[in-house]
């Protein structure tokens, strides 16, 4: 009598196993969906940084090696070695130029693809050509989260 006892007592019932099983599943969806929006905000403050760092050397740019003006876009995505980047933004990371696709820093045709977009102003900026004189400029890029708004940072003689 008491070896059949134990043998009915030992284990799980299907209906407790079910309860944990659903349990975990609800914990593990609550768990995912943080994580991914913890993701977003992180790129997004990411963007904000280097959209930050590039108008910061933009300003030094103006001040010190560009002799009064801003670089054009076509400067701007002269990354490579030995590039407009390279020779008159020493401090700024090149890779603060490209979105999280590895696309370049885009015009001024603002798309929500277009991660990181570059405007610049001025009596003769095209914005086509590197020698440009540009008198002002504005950076944006777009979120994650916030959909509606992009970033924006304006030139300081905007």
């Amino acid at each position: 009598m008491a070896s059949i006892r134990k043998l009915t007592e030992r284990g799980f019932t299907v209906v407790e196993l079910l309860i944990v099983i659903v349990v975990i599943g609800i914990l593990a969806a609550l768990v995912l969906n943080s994580f991914a929006g913890v993701q977003a905000k992180a790129r997004d403050t990411q963007r904000k940084t280097d959209i930050n760092a590039i108008a910061t050397q933009l300003e030094a740019c103006y001040n010190d090696t560009c002799n009064g003006t801003y670089p054009s876009l076509a400067a701007l995505q002269q990354d490579s070695t030995g590039g407009w980047v390279e020779t008159h933004l020493k401090g700024l990371d090149k890779n603060a130029l490209r979105d999280s696709t590895n696309t370049l820093i885009q015009g001024s045709t603002p798309t929500a693809t277009a991660q990181y977009q570059y405007d610049t102003s001025g009596a003769t900026c095209t914005g086509t050509t590197v020698d440009d004189t540009c008198t002002a400029f504005t950076l944006r890029t777009w979120q994650e989260q916030n959909t509606s708004t992009p970033y924006v940072k304006n030139s300081l003689n905007k």
